[in-house]
């Protein structure tokens, strides 16, 4: 994706596509004598103390790793686990040099075998307590948890969650002014974006994760939906209370969506999807269905992550061809 930099952006786009930054970057401080600590975090009902910056931090879930390796803290893990998709090219050599601890998410052995400090959890599956994987578990041997923000809202998901998401996790590791030069860079491409998109009419879409019976859709309150908006879109859905949901796909036809945005991801493609939803009776009257108007993304980039920007922009140029330079 190009993006135009401003002055005083060098050092975001550095940290973005992982140019040679140099000294120019500031390295984490693991020996606990970084300033500003201990810190506290109150972070989806868990309160914690961090006395210094972790130093063997775990991820699980492709949206957590992304924003690690955008960090540059590739050298404060030790374990990783759980892709939807191909990690992005500028991130490739540094997720290759991190212990992958399981396809998806490891057993409570594979993952206290890493001996982590710190575990960052894209979703609430990640701390799974059956599994041994619990956050109060895991507190009690001495391991730190996080859990991505869009799983705990307090408010509407919008970039500005993105950005705390960012921010908390560059406060955590002591490496604030990457973060920081993170966000600004992805605010930066937002608004090129915005700025494309400012004459368009928004197109109604719905978003088709999964379902056959019937469909698992993004409501309102996850940054998906979010997603739709600044990309010249209106979420059908965007009046259901939850990050995903159910809905019939009676209930779909009486939307009337003019775009279908399909999220791609696991063992059926894109190809398959949208020969599903073709096929469908009740869909047939459907504009976007009469018209087999269609977009797709791929899950890593409906969630909170440095993704964000991309995700926009692809998203835009899907549902408004033709409004890009």
């Amino acid at each position: 994706m190009r993006m135009r930099v401003l002055p005083g952006l060098a050092a975001a786009v550095c940290l973005l596509f992982l140019a040679g930054c140099g000294s120019a970057v500031p390295k984490p401080d693991p020996t606990g004598t970084a300033k500003d600590f201990p810190f506290t975090v109150h972070n989806c009902g868990v309160t914690t103390t961090y006395r210094h910056p972790p130093t063997r931090a775990v991820t699980l879930n492709q949206h957590t790793t992304e924003i690690m390796m955008a960090l540059g803290l590739r050298k404060s893990m030790v374990g990783t686990a759980y892709l939807d998709d191909a990690v992005l090219p500028q991130y490739r050599d540094a997720y290759d040099s991190v212990k992958v601890l399981a396809r998806r998410y490891p057993s409570q052995e594979a993952l206290l075998s890493a001996e982590p400090d710190f575990v960052y959890g894209g979703f609430t599956s990640a701390f799974d307590e059956s599994q041994g994987r619990g956050r109060a578990a895991l507190a009690k041997d001495g391991i730190n948890t996080y859990l991505s923000i869009e799983n705990c809202p307090s408010g509407p998901v919008t970039e500005a969650t993105d950005d705390q998401e960012i921010l908390t996790i560059g406060r955590i590791f002591a490496v604030e002014d990457r973060a920081k030069a993170l966000v600004a860079s992805m605010h930066t491409a937002l608004d090129r974006v915005r700025s494309q998109l400012a004459h368009v009419k928004p197109v109604k879409a719905f978003v088709y994760d999964s379902g056959e019976q019937t469909a698992f859709t993004a409501g309102g309150a996850g940054i998906g939906s979010k997603i739709l908006e600044l990309a010249g879109g209106s979420n059908a859905f965007a009046d259901l209370d939850k990050r995903f949901g159910d809905v019939s796909f009676e209930q779909v036809a009486q939307r009337a969506p003019d775009v279908i945005v399909i999220y791609d991801y696991g063992e059926q493609s894109v190809a398959a999807k949208k020969a599903f939803l073709l096929s469908n009776p009740a869909l047939r009257d459907v504009p976007a269905i009469r018209h087999r108007r269609f977009a797709a993304l791929p899950l890593s980039s409906t969630v909170l992550g440095v993704r964000l920007p991309s995700a926009v922009e692809s998203l835009a140029r899907q549902l408004h061809p033709g409004d890009f330079r």
